[in-house]
């Protein structure tokens, strides 16, 4: 049995992915963004123990989840599942890449790291000189996998990975989505548990390892992303 913290756990992907996880026999960490959100996990899931609660566009209480996941206990594994599809550059950066960056360097203990990226990302535009500026969905998805596979390289005891859930009917993919609202959590339920330290850097899609942007690979890209993560948050990740 794992035990595993899902972000953006009270609705969709990463509530099904929490569903699948505990009919598994794994235990469940949730993350709800408000006391109303938590209510809806615990009426979905009356069998939840642990809901951590906070905002993830806000540092501050990013810190605080951090804190409530580490007084919890380790974690076996964490998966990254909450996003947002803003017109606002800002947020999106804030919820889809610094919360995970955050939330990374600040939790204690975790073996498997899962990011849920998207298709979307190949060919999306990268500003790094603009991130809280320009970026909009695609490029924080981009963002994300240079963020997988750079600390896939810096930290090689843990094992990252990040997954293309696919265009699934939940409330950010829309009902005229096409792909199998399944196979959309599989692949993370998958991740979360699986002992492999070999897939460690890998872009997944639907339990198999997909194209993804090849300027993810770049060194020179990723350590230039870092640092403008550390310089934007005042956390270094390879100091924690």
């Amino acid at each position: 049995m794992s035990k595993i913290f899902i972000t953006g756990s009270s609705d969709g992907l990463g509530l099904l992915a929490a569903k699948d996880l505990i009919s598994k026999g794994n235990e469940v960490v949730f993350h709800a963004r408000n006391q109303k959100r938590a209510e809806d996990i615990r009426r979905e899931v009356p069998s939840a123990k642990e809901i951590v609660i906070g905002d993830l566009a806000n540092q501050k209480e990013v810190s605080d989840i951090a804190k409530q996941v580490n007084q919890i206990g380790s974690m076996d594994a964490v998966i990254y599942n909450a996003g947002i599809s803003s017109g606002n550059s800002e947020l999106t950066f804030k919820v889809n890449v610094m919360a995970p960056y955050l939330l990374t360097a600040l939790i204690k203990f975790h073996k498997r790291v899962v990011y849920v990226s998207s298709g979307m990302h190949v060919g999306s535009k990268l500003d790094l000189e603009n991130l809280l500026t320009a970026t909009d969905y695609s490029s924080s998805k981009l963002q994300i996998v240079i963020l997988t596979k750079l600390l896939a390289r810096k930290f090689p005891e843990v094992v990252f990975t990040a997954v293309d859930p696919g265009w699934v009917p939940t409330k950010m993919g829309d009902s005229m989505a096409t792909d199998d609202l399944t196979l959309g959590y599989t692949t993370q339920v998958w991740l979360a548990t699986l002992e492999d330290k070999n897939v460690s850097g890998e872009y997944f899609h639907h339990l198999k390892p997909a194209h993804y942007d090849a300027r993810a690979d770049d060194d020179a890209i990723q350590n230039n992303f870092l640092s403008k993560l550390i310089e934007i948050s005042g956390v270094d990740i390879t100091e924690n």
